[in-house]
């Protein structure tokens, strides 16, 4: 079982070498992405006229797995939308924070609105952490 799970901010910071990128990248060989933050980093990548192969590569030589967002995920997600509506969470940040709560992991995130949350989350946040 992998202990971290990445919110698409936390494999941007890393393709991106960004602040924060190196406490990804201590964890990053084996993590887990949901399908739905993989999407988002995908289209980062796009938007940025970043060739999309410099992801998969970095997808592949780090043994990140892309979890599929199915059914149990997917009301797993929604069920988190009363507690986190109030800090605004998108689908994919609920969608990421299912996955570390279904999985037991830790949760590497850019967004420090995260440790606001009452939850049995493992949350490890990559930068401005005050």
């Amino acid at each position: 079982m992998t202990s971290a799970v990445l919110d698409a901010s936390a494999l941007l910071a890393v393709m991106n070498s960004e602040p924060g990128a190196n406490i990804v990248r201590a964890s990053l060989v084996g993590a887990l992405i949901s399908a739905v933050n993989y999407s988002e980093v995908m289209k980062k990548t796009i938007e940025r006229a970043v060739a999309v192969e410099s992801l998969h590569a970095l997808v592949k030589s780090a043994a990140i797995e892309v979890v599929p967002f199915d059914t149990v995920l997917a009301e797993a997600t929604a069920a988190l939308y009363p507690e986190t509506k109030p800090f605004g969470l998108s689908l994919a940040d609920r969608a990421c924070i299912a996955l570390g709560l279904q999985r037991h992991a830790t949760v590497f995130t850019a967004d420090g609105d995260w440790k606001l949350l009452k939850l049995s989350l493992k949350l490890k946040l990559i930068r401005n952490a005050h």
